[in-house]
């Protein structure tokens, strides 16, 4: 099996990310709708400086993206990067099926009499 590098730096980042419930709860709140850091930062306690590092984190994985407006960081949420690991799974899960599928045609010839 080939190894694309950079896919798989990319999945490091993002599972990696992901491994946290804040970050996970950041990318779902962010995906609803947009929010500020400051905004994000009252729905959970913890300091202010400790949810924007939980938003760096996101944001190098590429699951979400920060645009300053005024004085207010706005976090969005970056659904192709979603969709990519949605299809990075499916791929497991094609590989787990396929499995399956094997075990069971196996386990269909064993039963058939001799």
């Amino acid at each position: 099996m080939v190894v694309d590098r950079a896919i798989d730096e990319r999945a490091d980042l993002v599972f990696g990310a992901l491994a946290d419930a804040t970050r996970r709860d950041i990318v779902a709140r962010v995906l609803a709708a947009e929010a500020s850091v400051s905004e994000l930062a009252r729905k959970y306690a913890m300091s202010f400086a400790a949810v924007q590092k939980h938003v760096v984190v996101l944001e190098r994985a590429g699951l979400v993206t920060k645009e300053r407006r005024g004085r207010e960081q706005l976090v969005r949420g970056d659904v192709e990067t979603v969709r990519a690991t949605v299809r990075l799974l499916e791929q497991y899960e094609d590989i787990w099926r396929g499995r399956v599928d094997r075990i069971d045609a196996i386990l269909r010839t064993e039963g058939e009499p001799r």
